[in-house]
């Protein structure tokens, strides 16, 4: 299969009250994109801190040290998800724990026949580091899907070309970047980045982060977002290589039909071949 369709979520954060309401909502968007025949749904980073909203029973919210104590019912409502509308699932990422007491920030992969794979956030910010006790992941994985080869780098992962450079020396044609931003600044680093790794790599980048606000949690009142399907900038895609965007803050999915093969048509003959063009006897090669 070298065709597919993609959809990535707005995830609208709010308060909530309980499990069962988070759960509620994540099956609103797996079944409204399912209703537009999607083989892949994309969440965006730290929604799953939704829960911390729940609360302590004193009103305030619960720390992120706590999120961990949800993984369990998350992979189960994901798996679940995936298996009945035969989807493949990228569950955002979720808070797991980690040794030595950290933390990991891990993107989640959900196939339909129950299998779970995970790629930890491989760049700490340093309110991820400093506030969250968060640890980086140690390696760089790739996923094999009936589309094709992929992988999931988060939010701040996609600021680093190397890491890039290295899915794609893996074999990935599609790198799904899940996003968590809070202001402008923040957003337009992420997307402009994400422009810059599809042109570097003639890959495909699916992206999507927060919208709304969480009152009580810590870091994550305020929510700056938009989800967007990113190709290179050559003949046969868009002269902006945006497939698809969504509106602004909006709670919304955007939907995107992907060819792999077009890929392989500029990295051989496009009009410019930038991974093929590499100067790897000036600088690594990551392959």
């Amino acid at each position: 299969m070298s065709g597919i369709r993609v959809c990535a979520v707005q995830y609208k954060l709010a308060d909530i009250d309980g499990f069962d309401q988070f759960a509620f909502q994540v099956r609103h968007y797996v079944r409204n994109a399912s209703e537009y025949g999607v083989q892949v749904i994309l969440f965006p980073e730290f929604f799953t801190t939704q829960l911390l909203s729940i609360g302590d029973g004193t009103g305030a919210a619960l720390p992120i040290g706590r999120l961990p104590e949800f993984t369990d019912a998350y992979i189960a409502l994901f798996r679940s998800l995936a298996g009945e509308y035969g989807v493949h699932i990228i569950g955002g990422t979720h808070v797991v724990a980690a040794e030595g007491g950290k933390l990991n920030n891990a993107a989640h992969l959900f196939y339909p026949d129950g299998r779970v794979e995970k790629q930890a956030k491989l760049h700490m910010t340093p309110t991820e580091r400093e506030e969250w006790n968060m640890s980086p992941g140690e390696g760089l994985e790739v996923f094999d899907t009936p589309f094709g080869t992929i992988a999931m780098l988060t939010c701040y992962d996609i600021e680093f070309p190397e890491i890039v450079r290295m899915a794609r020396a893996k074999g990935a044609d599609i790198i799904f970047c899940p996003s968590c931003t809070d202001d402008r600044h923040g957003f337009y680093r992420v997307r402009y980045c994400c422009h810059a790794r599809a042109v570097e790599n003639q890959v495909y980048i699916v992206t999507t982060g927060t919208v709304g606000s969480l009152r009580k949690v810590d870091f994550m009142r305020a929510n700056f977002g938009q989800a967007a399907v990113i190709s290179p900038n050559d003949i046969p895609f868009p002269p902006a290589g945006i497939l698809t965007e969504g509106v602004m803050n909006d709670d919304m999915l955007v939907v995107a039909d992907v060819d792999v093969r077009l890929l392989h048509d500029v990295r051989a003959a496009g009009s410019v071949t930038t991974w093929r063009d590499r100067r790897t006897d000036l600088y690594g090669d990551w392959s």
